[in-house]
């Protein structure tokens, strides 16, 4: 009996494993909804994903994307410490931990309160908080005035190339 129920066992994964690859070669991909299901992505990834849009802006074309979430600041406990891409963490610097944005990439940051905004640097990974998408630096927070609550909801803005001064 236990013979029989392993055969149906592993059937049924062989017909599903067919079915997958049937599906792939005719150009349905299972991509976008195994990330949103993938136990090793961590919160702040997933929430970054889940939000994130790609476009291009009317006015300049530099924008690759649009997201809207939570953002933070950290500030003293960090400062000249290492972030993750090896560089000593300035407080002073407009700088950002972001979970998956690349290293060096310019981003605009806009407080949706108050719609002021500052441009960072992503040079860490963060935040590690659920529901928080970007990890300020003291003075980027303060650009866009979110010192007082700690956080706000902002939206980010991935430019294409370096800022002009």
């Amino acid at each position: 009996m236990t013979y029989d129920k392993q055969f149906f066992s592993l059937s049924f994964f062989a017909i599903l494993i067919a079915i997958g690859f049937s599906l792939s070669l005719n150009g349905i991909h299972f991509s976008s909804i195994a990330a949103h299901f993938n136990p090793f992505f961590n919160s702040a990834e997933a929430a970054q994903q889940s939000s994130t849009t790609e476009t291009a802006s009317d006015k300049t074309n530099e924008l690759l994307l649009i997201s809207e979430g939570k953002a933070s600041y950290y500030a003293n406990q960090f400062h000249g410490k290492k972030t993750a891409n090896g560089e000593t963490f300035n407080m002073h610097k407009l700088t950002a931990a972001h979970p998956s944005l690349p290293f060096g990439t310019w981003v605009r940051v806009t407080n949706l309160n108050n719609d002021k905004d500052v441009i960072v640097r992503i040079n860490d990974r963060g935040p590690f908080i659920k529901g928080r998408i970007i990890d300020l630096s003291n003075d980027a927070a303060k650009e866009i005035g979110i010192m007082h609550s700690g956080t706000v909801r902002v939206k980010l803005e991935a430019l294409k190339s370096e800022p002009s001064a």
